[in-house]
């Protein structure tokens, strides 16, 4: 199939034709009759599966048949998604594929000066991205009015949930009008998020590509078993194949990101880290050097990477593994996106393979585990040493890291 068989208007077809999409993927061939239609919709689909374009395509078309767009100065439809990175994103999809209908877009975020933002919501704007925190802002001061909204669509749902903005997303929901087609998408679907999609959503219809919590097939998966004080050395080992021109590797906390980033610059390895404590400047700069390919290696935190769409991007690296087995879902989603083929590598020392064997429940696989590396686990069943002990352990460490060749490449852990 293709999108001419989709009943999509020549405006659009013709901004696809120009982005060489000739295809739909399967979530966008389910999904954009079922929204041309006028009905709610459920979707069940995970990262990099083009859900993104299954929605925006579909909206510009019911938008744009409707006539009094030429009537500014009102918010036809809202989407609201967790991250300022998803938000830009998603903007941007509308941009790419109305580029020759009328509809205009705008994205608002926390993070950054509001002023810009309510100058193009001054100006008038059909389809609004939002981020929950700023949205609500700006509707409390007046700078915004759902009374309009057609189309309203919450996107990643589970990770709303994860990032405690249900409490929000209810609040803007009461704001919109009854009278109105409503799209839900999350890439997990737990009892919490099916009973906030009933609060949302009319008779909807389900759209389910893949089941839920299931990973790509086209993601080569291995596993690292490595003590935890050589994740460092092996992560510079892994990065000398000269076949990973870009990576987006994984840790579980901020600092925990800027470590490993400084590591790898260290070992003259191009590397940037982003997350939720760098500015809105920083994290922009740094996703457009890691797109152009500038940025070899790009360090981030789940709710920073969220976000990110990188095409050809074919490497995964979780330096830490998740402790919640849905977020190893999303985290080597990044890469195999519709349809390309990727690959996913975990570091998983002793005190993590809890965490291993709770993703593979949830896949349903066996990771196959790389063996032949120079730093294999050897310490499988750690204890913790007491504070002063380890303190004397690192003071001894750092005394023959001043002789030893290998133990310079230690110290970057």
């Amino acid at each position: 199939m293709q999108f001419q068989s989709l009943n999509i208007i020549e405006p659009i077809l013709k901004s696809l034709k120009e982005e060489g999409y000739i295809t739909p993927t399967p979530i966008q061939e389910k999904a954009i009759p079922i929204i041309l239609r006028g009905t709610d919709l459920m979707g069940c689909a995970q990262t990099g599966t083009g859900k993104t374009a299954a929605f925006a395509i579909p909206i510009l078309q019911l938008l744009g048949a409707n006539k009094s767009y030429e009537k500014k100065q009102r918010i036809r439809s809202l989407i609201v998604t967790p991250t300022r990175e998803l938000a830009i994103q998603i903007k941007d999809s509308f941009n790419t594929y109305g580029r020759h209908t009328r509809i205009s877009s705008t994205v608002v975020f926390g993070g950054v000066n509001q002023l810009q933002q309510t100058q193009a919501l001054q100006k008038g704007v059909d389809v609004l991205v939002a981020t929950p925190g700023r949205l609500l802002d700006l509707m409390n001061q007046g700078f915004i009015s759902l009374r309009d909204i057609e189309i309203f669509v919450l996107d990643e749902a589970d990770r709303m949930l994860d990032m405690g903005f249900i409490h929000d997303v209810k609040k803007i929901i009461a704001k919109l009008p009854r009278q109105r087609q409503s799209l839900f998408f999350s890439a997990t679907m737990p009892a919490e998020i099916v009973a906030l999609s009933g609060s949302i959503l009319n008779k909807p219809l389900k759209v389910e590509v893949t089941p839920s919590a299931t990973t790509a097939e086209t993601v080569n998966q291995f596993v690292y078993f490595v003590d935890k004080g050589n994740k460092a050395p092996l992560l510079v080992h892994v990065l000398k194949n000269k076949n990973i021109r870009t990576a987006l590797v994984f840790t579980r906390t901020k600092h925990g990101a800027d470590k490993v980033a400084k590591m790898l610059v260290r070992n003259n390895i191009n590397t940037e880290a982003i997350h939720g404590n760098k500015s809105q400047s920083a994290r922009q700069r740094a996703l457009t050097n890691f797109k152009e390919q500038t940025t070899r290696i790009l360090v981030a935190t789940d709710i920073a990477a969220r976000g990110i769409d990188v095409d050809d991007m074919d490497y995964v690296i979780n330096y830490e593994i998740p402790n919640i087995a849905e977020t190893y879902v999303h985290r080597i989603g990044r890469t195999g996106r519709a349809g390309a083929s990727g690959t996913a590598f975990s570091f998983c020392d002793a005190e993590e393979k809890t965490y291993l064997k709770d993703i593979e429940k949830l896949i349903s696989r066996k990771i196959p585990a790389v063996n032949d590396h120079p730093f294999p686990l050897e310490d499988h069943h750690p204890v913790k040493a007491p504070v002063q002990q380890r303190q004397h352990h690192h003071r001894h460490q750092n005394h023959q890291q001043r002789n030893n060749t290998h133990h310079r490449i230690a110290r970057t852990r």
